[in-house]
């Protein structure tokens, strides 16, 4: 199955920033990709460094976002996951994955479970945690584990995925640094940032793909100077290989071929599924096991 990875930045609109997108899921079509994957957000800037009311009206055309990417799905007959700014009503909203078939309707979707709340990155303040769980969405090229961005960093997100059949993990990103980091943590945050999503990759036996955005976005309220959104989008295997790495900052269609029977291969040798002790797994379920 060849997939592509759209590596982009902000470019200045809303407007002016679809039509570079749908330019590049032309070429991506074009070029034979079947699975194309958008990153975090990918319609607007990354608003979340801030906390600003103001941006919630992006939520507002969310049924009209649905439309127009359900058109583009069909046109180009692709899957599609897409990444939207839900409004469930007034004062409720998710940081949502749409996932569109090749038809155009949608196969669909997840809502970000895990919200961060640091410096630069005020989510908690825009999203209301998913309740949809961690469930894989079934399409016509296959069950996909669908997450988000911070989602990333936790292993029980890619484990039920897997224990519920997800055949490919995917993470929507949109994840940067700051100047006043020095070289070497940049460096450092950039490698645990890859280790731990290619960790989730060799400890499940499943491919993934994570599309992260890039470019630099200042902090709107003047707080902050901003963000250098790292790029650096990649697809690895099911033992952790690079399939396709973006190694840099710059804008990109990222190209993988992703094969099916790798999973089975991988996990007939490496059975950690079968080697599980599920029923020493009680304390998972606390917040800290000190009692």
């Amino acid at each position: 199955m060849k997939t592509a990875l759209i590596q982009q930045k902000y470019h200045e609109t809303k407007k002016q920033t679809l039509e570079v997108t749908l330019k590049n899921i032309q070429e991506a079509t074009q070029n034979g990709a079947q699975l194309i994957v958008l990153q975090e957000l990918h319609q607007t800037e990354y608003f979340c460094q801030s906390e600003e009311t103001k941006f919630f009206t992006y939520a507002n055309s969310f049924k009209e976002d649905i439309a127009f990417w359900a058109k583009v799905a069909k046109e180009h007959s692709i899957v599609l996951v897409t990444s939207l700014f839900e409004k469930r009503t007034a004062g409720l909203y998710h940081n949502t994955a749409v996932v569109f078939e090749k038809d155009g309707s949608i196969a669909g979707k997840y809502r970000k479970m895990h919200i961060p709340d640091d410096p630069g990155f005020y989510e908690k303040f825009y999203f209301t945690p998913g309740d949809l769980g961690f469930e894989p969405i079934q399409t016509s090229l296959g069950k996909l584990g669908v997450l988000i961005c911070w989602d990333q960093w936790y292993p029980e997100a890619a484990r039920i995925m897997t224990l519920k059949g997800a055949e490919i993990l995917i993470y929507p990103t949109a994840i940067g640094w700051f100047d006043e980091d020095s070289e070497e943590e940049k460096q450092r945050q950039l490698d645990a940032w890859i280790t731990i999503q290619r960790s989730h990759a060799i400890a499940n036996a499943i491919p993934v793909i994570s599309c992260n955005r890039v470019g630099f976005e200042a902090d709107s309220s003047g707080v902050m100077n901003g963000t250098h959104f790292w790029g650096n989008s990649f697809v690895c295997g099911a033992q952790g290989e690079m399939l396709a790495h973006a190694k840099q900052q710059n804008e990109t269609i990222l190209y993988a071929n992703i094969e099916h029977n790798r999973t089975k291969e991988v996990r007939d040798i490496w059975p950690f599924l079968r080697d599980r002790r599920i029923e020493s797994y009680n304390c998972l379920n606390k917040r800290y096991c000190d009692s």
